[in-house]
């Protein structure tokens, strides 16, 4: 995922070139390979099992490294793995997928085992350092977007699966990796070694498991490999996570990423999970919707190519963890459904050009009572997503539109289309505004401003010329 700028403190200490790299670190995507956490496999889709040597097939399915190969399958897919290092249309792992940050692009790399593009020459311990150090095989500190302080939580025996994965269960695929376009002296990553001793977490050791335990499993899961926080908790003036764990209220408590809000996670009434029940998360991470809610951005991606993939007890476990997370606010108070709009829309008093700009362009999805089409498209009223302080993610669906993932459960793929040429940004402006105060909804109002920058970001088009 990506970030933004970077920290006064090393203001005596850095060059200006190399502070704006340390701002870029957490923005750039990672230079390397993935890391490991459930322990129960059950992977729907395999890769083909190449070994790294000569091309020789992996030992049968009853030999215990067969058994440890899949279990990394399924690791690498709890993490996402492909989801960075496999570009649109590219080979499996190979990487080259364009990363845009404020200083240039960058491309991730090739994870396949092949030993002269990709990471066959790397030991246990090289892949080790990587994943759970962030320190590439050369010594380089990895741009922090690769999620090692996350993935600093992984036990070494699930990182022993997925090496195991990644040697012997994906196909090597020879394709060199491309160079970044920063320009020097941005492209510097000594400074990055500076950010990684200050923010990166110590790496734990293979303890005796709580996996027994559904609320600890749910959050090895969580704080580790799965790396929830890396989108949904706030990043600091160094663009370092406020929080790696519980400890504060601020791990879980929402972020933005890619013009997305990725939303608060934890027990707020109004605009985190308070209302959801665990049932709730694991309807929404199995099937990427729920009566509350469907996944857009890019959480969409990751229901589409991981959590769906992940068996019941994990899903539930993730679930029984997030709902004992403590609301930011523990003193707000449930919203209540109001029906005043619904009426005056369905008898045509509702006036103003958000109600007008609603009737014309959103209700027939969304109803005039806000409450759209269960698991279809979504309610208005009362939604977390609505009802964040943060407008963005509302603000984005609006102007390009948004698509629900395919998924095993939920296989009907719904979108709504963008909007960005037909309306506005006082037209989006109003109707969120509308949207955020009608049926209970108690958000503040939406800018011009606010939608004129989201809409300069996203690369939508112009606003029409009325």
């Amino acid at each position: 995922m990506i970030r933004k700028t970077m920290m006064k403190r090393f203001a005596g200490v850095f060059t200006a070139g190399a502070l704006t790299l340390m701002g870029a670190a957490a923005w750039a995507q990672s230079a390397t390979s993935p890391a490991g956490t459930a322990v129960s496999p059950v992977p729907t889709r395999t890769v083909p099992a190449v070994a790294v040597e000569g091309g020789a097939q992996p030992p049968a399915a009853n030999d215990p490294q067969a058994q440890l190969v899949k279990q990394g399958e399924y690791l690498a897919r709890a993490a996402d793995c492909a989801a960075c290092h496999t570009a649109p249309k590219g080979q499996p792992f190979a990487g080259g997928l364009p990363i845009a940050s404020p200083i240039g692009t960058i491309y991730s790399t090739n994870i396949t085992p092949d030993k002269g593009t990709g990471i066959g020459s790397y030991s246990l311990e090289d892949f080790d350092k990587a994943v759970r150090h962030g320190i590439a095989k050369n010594g380089a500190t990895l741009y922090p977007a690769m999620p090692y302080t996350s993935y600093a939580k992984v036990r070494p025996a699930d990182i022993k699966a997925l090496y195991a994965y990644f040697m012997n269960g994906v196909p090597p695929v020879a394709q060199t990796n491309k160079s970044t376009d920063i320009p020097w002296p941005m492209s510097m990553r000594w400074p990055l070694s500076i950010w990684r001793k200050m923010f990166a977490p110590a790496v734990v050791a293979d303890t005796a498991s709580t996996d027994r335990d559904p609320i600890s499993r749910g959050r090895y899961l969580v704080e580790g490999l799965a790396h929830c926080s890396a989108c949904h908790t706030p990043r600091g003036v160094a663009f370092q996570e406020k929080a790696l764990t519980d400890d504060s209220t601020a791990f879980l408590s929402g972020g933005v990423v890619d013009n997305f809000l990725a939303k608060n996670l934890r027990g707020d009434v109004t605009d985190g999970l308070g209302s959801w029940s665990e049932a709730d998360i694991t309807a929404f991470l199995k099937a990427g919707r729920n009566d509350h809610s469907a996944a857009f951005g890019g959480m969409s991606d990751v229901v589409q190519h991981s959590t769906q993939h992940m068996n019941d007890d994990d899903l539930a476990a993730i679930a029984k963890y997030l709902k004992t997370l403590k609301p930011v606010d523990p003193n707000a108070k449930a919203l209540a459904y109001d029906d005043t709009v619904a009426k005056a829309l369905r008898t045509g008093a509702g006036k103003g050009n958000g109600a007008l700009t609603f009737l014309d362009n959103c209700a027939a999805c969304h109803r005039s009572t806000g409450k759209g089409y269960t698991q279809t498209f979504p309610t208005l009223a009362l939604s977390a997503t609505v009802n964040s302080t943060d407008p963005t993610s509302l603000i984005h669906i609006v102007l390009r539109g948004a698509e629900m993932p395919w998924t095993k459960t939920a296989p009907t793929h719904y979108a709504m289309p963008g909007f960005d040429d037909r309306l506005t940004d006082q037209d989006v402006a109003d109707v969120l505004t509308f949207v955020r105060s009608s049926w209970g909804n108690q958000a503040p109002a939406v800018t011009v401003a606010q939608v004129a920058k989201v809409r300069k970001a996203v690369g939508a088009a112009a606003q029409p010329q009325r």
